[in-house]
């Protein structure tokens, strides 16, 4: 069957601690990027520094009414006691969250783009976003045009992470010309494919998209 969705709320529960086989242990920090403008509804998760603004990413085929949203991200911060304390602190983002209703999640499906059929899916199988310069992030698909800055290295979603010596954040990215907003931040070990899940209320409302970096060890240690 296909790779099954993980407990997505002890991952956004701060303090969560987990322990790696090399000894290394984990502890989450939530941390809220800002509210993301969403005037379509249609969202769209992708490495923003392939994607953003050549409108080749396709939108999720599920989407919510246009309005501003939540985005935070689980960090964690890993240490190992059997080495020297590190004057930087090691950071990987493990998931990032859009969050649509703060309602509790009883079920969770796979977030397709049109086309993608997961009943078609192998044995712990999924479908993601591919990532080659390190980064996600969550936007409309109506943004995807409006950051005429950002080209490379350049433009105000490099300068976030430049500012910050390229910390995973997250951030919150305004374009100063449109208005429009991408929330990025790092993608859990670098790149890779990920896959995005959607979060669903007892009512069947969504409640949220999470994208996971798998970072975070099960308890069984896959």
């Amino acid at each position: 069957m296909p790779m099954p969705a993980r407990d997505y709320a002890r991952y956004f529960t701060p303090g969560h601690t987990f322990t790696f086989e090399t000894g290394t242990i984990g502890v989450i920090t939530v941390r809220p990027a800002g509210d993301l403008w969403l005037p379509s509804g249609r969202v769209v998760a992708s490495d923003p520094f392939l994607t953003l603004g050549g409108g080749e990413c396709e939108p999720f085929t599920v989407g919510v009414e246009p309005g501003r949203y939540r985005v935070d991200a689980a960090v964690a911060t890993l240490t190992n006691p059997a080495e020297p304390p590190s004057d930087t602190p090691h950071e990987r983002v493990a998931a990032a969250r859009l969050v649509i209703r703060d309602e509790p999640v009883t079920s969770w499906e796979q977030a397709l783009q049109a086309g993608q059929d997961a009943s078609e899916l192998g044995d712990d199988e999924y479908f993601g976003y591919g990532v080659d310069a390190g980064t996600g992030c969550f936007y409309d698909a109506e943004s995807d045009e409006s950051f005429p800055e950002c080209e490379g290295d350049e433009g105000p979603l490099w300068d976030a992470f430049e500012e910050h010596d390229h910390a995973p954040g997250p951030y919150l990215v305004t374009s100063p010309s449109t208005g429009h907003t991408v929330a990025a931040f790092g993608s859990g070990w670098g790149d890779g494919a990920y896959p995005t899940w959607i979060g669903r209320t007892a009512t069947g409302e969504v409640a949220c998209f999470v994208t996971d970096f798998f970072v975070i060890q099960d308890p069984e240690g896959d």
